[in-house]
């Protein structure tokens, strides 16, 4: 085997204040400075150099609702976006374990867009050669981003909805023994990075707003990892809701529905693997244009929120902080405080990918699909969209009749990949869940003994 790069532990990637102080010290300086030094390994956390979870309180005269939406800001992640979380934690596992060694594999990495990029990004950083495989009609501030960081692309037919393609050709590139994916949909280091980092962040996340307790926590499946966060938030905070949030146009989980939608970072026609569908409450469904509008009154739309009551320093305070599965994400979370009637010392949970700084294309198609994009257009679509969100396509998913349906959509999706019926089986026990938990103390262990 070879040298295993070096990087931080799950224990490191939650509470950063644990790294030795001088390579703590070295990377905060690198972070602004030097994109590429392999010490932003160290970066990959949810927090700040004071060691709090980067996040927005959203206005109330924005979201319309008497709880507080509370959204984790992934844009602050090095690549920019807290999918490079999963990147370096599927990869840095394969290393301890030997699956994956220096000058001798190539990764791949199946994505619509913010995994590959962190795949690209990860591989710079512990140099890996690496291939993203993504649908051929992604922004092309993706693309752009992927080549910047010397990963080569694989592009197969489609959008965001023909996710399942590039896992298909993962399948067959992974046929040579030189390649090694990192299947974010199947890989369970996502399911432990989330459930670890990202949950557990959001916990400390609501220190200090409402009652300091979550009720809910609402986010698009994508590959289902970030899902895995409300494991943890639901030991914390049992009667915790967790929503699954989807495109109305493609509700796979909500009624096994299939089509085309324009919301970036969400895989969809599918169950993914990682997916714990015992801890699933409700699935909601998003309008996709929605979301891409949302994200527009919230770059350009300074004026327009203003004249409902948005105060105008808050709404200057958004601009850049989410991209579309963002607003997709705060619309689910808006919809759920209303459908559960939470009240002013309650807190839902929603995450945002991404920043803006991968989207300028999305609302430059925006802008020639729609004839005008006024003040008083966005001031009536911030009142659609946010204000009036409604409790409509709101799936409660609590009985075992709706968890077998996902189930059965799993079998469906993973037996034709090589699965077996006893393994998927195996996923309807909460003990599966837990000892797929228990194994971030051993890659602890042995990341700090092999670096």
């Amino acid at each position: 085997m070879g040298k295993v790069p070096f990087g931080p532990t799950y224990e490191e990637m939650l509470n950063p204040d644990i790294i030795p102080t001088e390579i703590r010290k070295k990377a905060l300086r690198v972070r602004e400075s030097n994109e590429l030094d392999p010490l932003n390994l160290f970066n990959i956390n949810w927090k700040d150099e004071n060691g709090t979870v980067h996040k927005v309180v959203l206005p109330k005269e924005l979201t319309g609702t008497k709880a507080n939406i509370v959204v984790m800001l992934g844009k602050y992640f090095p690549s920019g976006s807290h999918k490079v979380g999963p990147a370096y934690a599927t990869l840095i596992e394969g290393c301890v374990d030997g699956d994956i060694i220096p000058g001798e594999h190539t990764i791949l990495g199946p994505s619509t867009g913010n995994f590959g990029i962190g795949v690209a990004y990860i591989c710079k950083l512990m140099g890996y050669k690496a291939v993203v495989i993504m649908p051929d009609n992604m922004s092309k501030e993706r693309y752009d981003r992927i080549r910047k960081y010397g990963a080569s692309l694989d592009l197969t037919p489609g959008t965001e909805s023909d996710v399942i393609l590039t896992l298909q050709r993962t399948y067959q590139l992974k046929k040579d023994p030189r390649n090694r994916p990192l299947a974010q949909f199947e890989l369970m280091p996502n399911y432990r990075f989330h459930r670890y980092v990202t949950g557990n962040s959001a916990i400390e996340a609501v220190k200090g707003v409402g009652n300091g307790r979550i009720a809910c926590f609402a986010s698009a499946p994508g590959s289902a990892g970030t899902l895995a966060a409300g494991d943890e938030i639901k030991k914390a905070f049992p009667e915790a809701k967790i929503a699954a949030l989807e495109p109305y146009e493609c509700s796979t989980l909500a009624t096994g529905g299939r089509g085309q939608h324009r919301i970036e970072g969400i895989g969809d026609k599918m169950c993914t693997l990682i997916h714990n569908v015992l801890t699933t409450d409700f699935v909601v469904l998003i309008h996709d244009d929605d979301a891409v509008r949302g994200l527009k009154v919230i770059q350009d739309g300074l004026d327009a929120l203003a004249e409902l009551g948005v105060p105008r320093e808050s709404a200057e305070s958004l601009r850049g902080l989410f991209g579309v599965s963002g607003i997709c994400n705060i619309i689910g979370a808006i919809k759920m405080a209303h459908y559960l009637r939470l009240g002013p010392g309650d807190n839902v949970v929603t995450i945002a990918t991404d920043g803006f700084d991968r989207y300028p294309s999305v609302l430059e198609d925006l802008e020639k699909r729609y004839l005008e994009t006024e003040t008083f257009v966005l001031r009536r679509w911030a009142k659609d969209i946010f204000l009036q969100a409604g409790t409509d396509h709101i799936y409660d998913f609590r009985d075992a009749e709706s968890k077998e349906r996902l189930f059965r959509q799993k079998e469906k999706d993973w037996l034709p990949f090589g699965y077996t019926r006893e393994y998927l089986d195996s996923m309807r026990q909460p003990e599966f869940w837990e000892a797929e938990y228990k194994k971030v103390n051993y890659y602890n262990e042995k990341i700090r003994e092999l670096r």
